[in-house]
This record gives structure tokens, sequence and C-alpha cells, in this order.
């Protein structure tokens, strides 16, 4: 079962002239190239819901209604040939896809699956259960994730909580991330989740989840998942009760308090790494790519970009470690995508595949589902590659030289921090919001990076950059002026 698309470029709201967006296949022109007897319902409806390279270098693209196809020359130079075959079907909402070897791996909701082609036809004629033993309710978000491998090969799914008719929260497991052990069973490590769409590693091999604001999420955040560690949704906590649980809570959860104090009240309770805040960054994060390309996708290897469903963008996000956790700064980076993204998969030649799919939720994205790619044209923008924090303030790095004459000014920047509201309710406004004076700003040498000191520095605040009036040395503006460092730790030295 075959058949080609055409592929187009998109007109799109891009981050500077740096990157382009390219069309392999959306509800358009799916519709477009389809002869013209074709009657709605026939074709492929690519909701794409996972994506990996297979051993042998084709795209495998699971969809939100239960199949998986194998999409070969989508990376050639007339991708407008790129086909695409039916490999697996009958799978139950599938929201994750793994290559192993041969063979592939998704996440459905009742089990994980290894996809098996024994006869070299093209076509999964085995499905076989590689993972096990997390509750099913029926309830309509009772979603799974997964699987996405450690650096130490640990696989790891993680399990939206139940909500709707028929929620379960108090049965096993909802609203918790763990890995799948050697006999295939769940093997729980970590707690407090509402929706964690999106698993991967950084170049470390330390795991990081992207979860989705709503009851108890007061905005986006991203988590370090680690054995025994509790985070923001109590949905499914009452599994912490059962024997395999590695969390057991010292304290009632809080509630209806800054999160700084709820994290005071219960010392199980981590913060996440990253912090998103609502509508500066998105309003509902869904997965993670880490770039390890070797410079073909601009200056930014080592960092992570997220995808952001409602706004149809993506942003970039810059991490270190602090007394030995995880924190950073979270960018605007480029928006304009046909649907809702759900998947981001770096390809071999350093490209960026986005998968798409609005399943009927709102997106400013204007098509129903769709695959595009992301390249690189090799024009360096100007942008802040990092933002570091440091015991006085922030060390800011910059992609190109800056002017420094304006960097050294400090009524270029402004700054300020705040906090969000810990409760059951749906999201949370900014609260206690200050000021911070930047008290100075020191341009290196070779004009890459400032070091700003700054008055005002809170621990568990969020801290918003503004630079609008920096320029480069060439006289360019920054590609985005805003960063949001999420500061969980302030460094002794």
């Amino acid at each position: 079962m075959k058949a080609a698309f055409a592929l187009c470029f998109l007109a799109a709201s891009l981050s500077a002239t740096s990157y382009e967006i390219a069309d392999i296949l959306t509800a358009s022109t799916a519709a477009d190239t389809r002869a013209k007897d074709w009657k709605p319902g026939a074709g492929l409806a690519l909701e794409v819901s996972g994506m990996d390279w297979t051993a042998d270098g084709k795209l495998a693209v699971a969809i939100r209604k239960g199949e998986v196809w194998i999409v070969d020359g989508v990376l050639d130079a007339q991708p407008n040939k790129a086909t695409f075959k039916l490999f697996a079907s009958g799978l139950h909402e599938p929201l994750g896809l793994l290559s192993d070897g041969k063979d592939l791996l998704v996440t459905q909701r009742t089990e994980m699956t290894r996809l098996r082609d024994t006869t070299g036809a093209g076509v999964a004629n085995e499905y076989l259960t590689a993972g096990y033993g997390w509750n099913v309710s029926g309830a309509y978000h009772g979603y799974a994730y997964g699987p996405k491998r450690d650096g130490q090969g640990n696989l790891w799914v993680t399990l939206n909580v139940d909500m709707g008719d028929h929620a379960d929260n108090k049965a096993p497991w909802r609203g918790w991330g763990g890995i799948i052990g050697k006999d295939g069973k769940f093997i729980p490590m970590v707690a407090g989740m509402r929706s964690p769409c999106g698993l991967g590693t950084n170049l470390a091999g330390d795991m990081f989840c992207v979860d989705q604001q709503g009851t108890w999420i007061p905005t986006t955040p991203i988590y370090h998942l680690r054995k025994g560690a509790f985070f923001l949704n109590p949905e499914g906590v009452a599994s912490e009760k059962l024997s395999a649980s590695p969390v057991h809570l010292s304290a009632p959860v809080p509630s209806k308090i800054p999160y700084p104090d709820a994290l005071k009240a219960l010392p199980e309770m981590c913060p996440p790494a990253i912090w998103m805040p609502y509508n500066k960054m998105g309003r509902s994060g869904t997965d993670l790519a880490t770039c390890d390309t070797g410079g073909k996708f601009g200056p930014f290897d080592g960092q992570m970009f997220v995808a952001e469903f409602t706004d149809a963008k993506i942003s970039r996000v810059f991490m270190e470690k602090v007394d030995g956790e995880y924190q950073g700064a979270c960018f605007p980076f480029i928006g304009g995508f046909a649907s809702g993204i759900v998947r981001l998969r770096f390809a071999p030649d350093g490209s960026l595949m986005v998968g798409m799919t609005s399943r009927g939720w709102s997106s400013l994205g204007t098509k129903a589902y769709g695959l595009q790619r992301l390249r690189y044209n090799g024009t360096v923008p100007f942008a802040i590659k990092e933002m570091k924090a440091k015991p006085d303030g922030f060390e800011l790095v910059f992609t190109k030289p800056v002017d420094i004459a304006r960097a050294g000014d400090v009524a270029m920047y402004r700054m300020t921090n705040y906090t969000l509201f810990y409760s059951g309710a749906y999201g949370s406004d900014e609260i206690q919001s200050a000021a911070n004076g930047i008290v100075s700003a020191k341009v290196a040498a070779d004009g890459r990076s400032v070091r700003l000191k700054v008055g005002g520095l809170r621990p568990l605040y969020i801290h918003e950059l503004h630079a609008d009036g920096l320029r480069s040395a060439a006289g360019e503006a920054l590609d985005h002026a805003d960063a949001y460092y999420t500061l969980n730790r302030i460094p002794k030295n």
C-alpha cells in the first residue's frame, strides 16, 4: 500500500532567516495530490504520534488512529517522490515509537508492543508484548507515552492521569513514569505528573519529560526524571501506598500557596528544571529533542528543542547543573507550523522532523495534521545562545559578537522575577512579581558574552530578561530578545 505526495514550502513566521519549513505531508497536500475522484476518508491522514529512523534509514511514523507507516525518501533531493507504506495497524492510540534494531517499539494505552517483520516483506507480522503492568481504565485521557531509552539503556514510559468519564486515578500508576524491566514489567520511578507527553534525554543520557499546564500544573514544566521524585500533580499519588512505589510522601500535599512555599511544605516535591511561562513561551508543551548534529542545525548543539501544541511552534532550552541539579533558561525559537506539534525527531542530515495532529483540539495551525521538516540554511542567527546563573547575576553568551557599547549599557536590559500559585486550579497567573535592578554589564573582550550583575535574585523564582536594545557588532537585532531562567538555586561561586 503506497502513496506519493508532493513537497512544497510554506510561508511561515520564521526565526529570522536562518531556518526554513518544508512540507512533507499535510491535510491540504494529501488532498491536492489525490485523483479527482478522491472522497473524504480515502488516503492517509498522517496524525503523527511517534517518529523514529529505522535501521535502513527510513522514517517510521506512528499515527494516532492506530497505524505505523514507513516513509521512504523524505531526505532525498526530490522529496516529492517520498513513499508511504503501511507497516502495522490495529493499535490502540500509540503515542510514541522507537526503533530497536530491526524492530519497532510502540506504546499503546495498554502495553508497550514490539513490532517485528520476520519475513522481509516490509510489514509487521509479529505483535509482541514488550512492556506491561499499568492500569487502563478506559478514561478519555488515559494515555501512555514512549518508549524512550536513557543513557543507561533503560526504556522509559510515562502515563497520563485519568480525566473525565471512567477516570480512576486510585488505580496503579496514573500520572507516573517508569522503566520497563527485563521481564517486561513496568517499574515505577517518578510520580506527580499530569500529561507527561514528551520524553527525551540530554547529551549526558539523563531522561527529561515535558508535562502540560492544567490542574496542579501552573504552566508547562520540564522535569528531570529520576527515581523517587515527586513533581506537581497529586491526582495519581495514591499509588505511593503500593509496595513497588519508590515515592513516599512525608506530609500532605499542600494547596493554595505560592510554589516556593509548597516545596518547603513537602520535602519530596522536586522543582522542574525549567518552567515555560504561559503564553510567553506557549500553552501546551508536547515533546523535546536534543540537538547533536555537529553544527548542521546551527549553533545550538547540546540544547533541547521543545514542541508546543496550541501555538504550533518550537522553543529552545539551555540547561546547566547547579549544586548537582538541572536548571536553566528557555527562549522563543520558531513558529508557523501547519498544525499542533506532537513529536520532534532529528534526522541524520541534521534537519528536524516535525510531526503534527490537531486531534480536534485548539491550535493556531491551519491544518488538521502533518509532517514537516525544519532545516538550517547556514545563516547564523544573532541570538542569546546561553544564559548561565552566577552568584550575583547571569552570564549571557551570544552566537555572534555584540556591539560592545550597547551591551555594556545597563539600560539595554530589563529583568523581573515572579513565581506561580500551587493549587488544584487549572494553571496559574504569575504572582509575587518584582523588578530586578541591573547593577552592571561587563562585556567580554571578544564580544561573545556579557556578565550581568543583578540585584534582588530570588531562588525558586522565574527570572525574565528582556534585551530589546542589543545589537550585534554588525548591527543586527536579536533574533529573540527574551529569555526566561528558572532559578531553582543561586550558585555559590
